[in-house]
């Protein structure tokens, strides 16, 4: 069977996170979304554990469900040098032991556990519960792998089961890089609050022998996802070297030469897209056979806002949403699978911003330094966006 799965989110436990980022919150936004298998996230938190214990219904090897969708256990460990790795895990009773055994000084208190452990250690610790391992979002400039390693064998000295590419890169770009050829890629979406616009803003299509921890670890071994969907990786706010002051992006051979500091007097942070140029092997994708295709998507009601020129939460986006969702079933489906010409009988702006998305007609200011990227599309809406322009600091 065919999945849509979002392995990475956090509870209500971590920090930056939702106080409504609940079981009972994620499940029917998620049904919303077009999502069935979903990460808990923060899998190491006693809290968090005891709260799907008295939540869900156990379905067996490994699944936990509530409200028709069914949940794994995940969790993500901010390790040593603050690298973050996406942890999933067989059954409660392991997570339990396994948070008992981490060293941590703070996994009572953030969904998010630091522990010195470094990535070889942390390996093999949890592969002593025959849990799955691979790098969170694994470029990005503040937490991610490739941020203080050349290479994924220098982090981990043994072979993850996954990497996982993050908000500000995909498929295309990781490929350029030899030595992923023979791992899956994940697209998550580290999603901290449960609505529609955060749950899977990326997922994994994967193809399932049935719901259950055996068959998930199946399917990632042997490479059995069948399509990623994310954003466009300009979008991601780490995506261009950029000033997290004033976020103006950056030459990055200016940046290094000036120390990393903006005139502003911001610190820069080294993009994505360069460091992948650091360390590819490549200029133009080596895709090995097994890769699936990676279709690039945005959230519905962010799509919406653009269109539209309001806030996500505004009267005008949510009823446009609602009306889309309630004519279509979910989200994803109006993104990727529902012909334009019955969205565009609904909203004929909206069905060409998805079209533009879909046919990749759109524009793309990047985003960079923590900032996200912005689109803009070449048709005149009924409310339009004025132009935005982007400058570079001459230093």
């Amino acid at each position: 069977m065919l999945v849509n799965a979002d392995f990475h989110v956090h509870s209500c436990f971590s920090m930056a996170s939702s106080k409504d980022m609940l079981i009972k919150n994620m499940a029917p936004k998620s049904k919303l979304k077009g999502l069935q298998l979903l990460g808990t996230g923060d899998a190491f938190h006693p809290k968090w554990l005891k709260i799907i214990e008295e939540t869900t219904n156990y379905s067996g090897d490994g699944i936990y469900s509530f409200d028709d969708i069914d949940f794994v256990l995940t969790t993500e460990v901010e390790a040593k040098h603050r690298i973050h790795h996406l942890i999933v895990i067989p059954d409660i009773d392991i997570a339990h032991e396994l948070s008992d055994r981490l060293p941590s000084k703070n996994k009572e208190i953030d969904g998010r556990p630091k522990t010195n452990l470094n990535g070889a250690e942390l390996y093999d610790l949890v592969k002593q519960y025959d849990c799955l391992i691979g790098p969170a979002h694994a470029f990005t400039p503040w937490t991610g792998m490739y941020k203080s390693y050349d290479s994924i064998y220098d982090c981990y000295e043994k072979k993850p089961d996954f990497v996982e590419l993050g908000l500000s890169a995909d498929t295309f770009m990781a490929d350029t890089i030899s030595e992923l050829k023979d791992f899956p890629f994940l697209t998550n979406s580290d999603a901290h609050s449960p609505w529609p616009h955060r749950l899977g803003r990326e997922f994994n299509q994967i193809e399932l022998n049935d719901i259950s921890y055996s068959s998930i670890k199946h399917a990632i071994k042997h490479k059995d996802i069948k399509a990623n969907y994310g954003l466009i990786p300009n979008l991601g706010k780490y995506h261009m070297t950029a000033c997290t002051k004033c976020y103006s992006l950056i030459d990055p051979i200016i940046a290094k030469d000036n120390k990393m500091k903006c005139s502003c007097g911001g610190r820069i942070k080294k993009g994505v897209d360069f460091r992948i140029s650091e360390i590819a092997d490549f200029k133009e994708p080596k895709h090995p056979k097994f890769r699936p295709k990676y279709v690039h998507l945005m959230p519905l009601a962010e799509l919406i806002a653009t269109v539209y020129d309001k806030g996500i939460t505004t009267k005008t986006v949510q009823s446009k949403w609602e009306k889309l969702i309630e004519n279509f079933g979910t989200e994803i489906d109006v993104l990727i699978n529902i012909p334009l010409k019955d969205i565009e009988k609904i909203d004929s702006n909206i069905s060409y911003a998805i079209e533009s998305f879909r046919n990749n007609s759109i524009d793309v200011v990047p985003g960079g330094g923590g900032k996200y990227g912005e689109i803009s599309f070449d048709y005149n809406v009924a409310e339009k966006k004025s132009e935005k322009i982007v400058t570079l600091d001459n230093f």
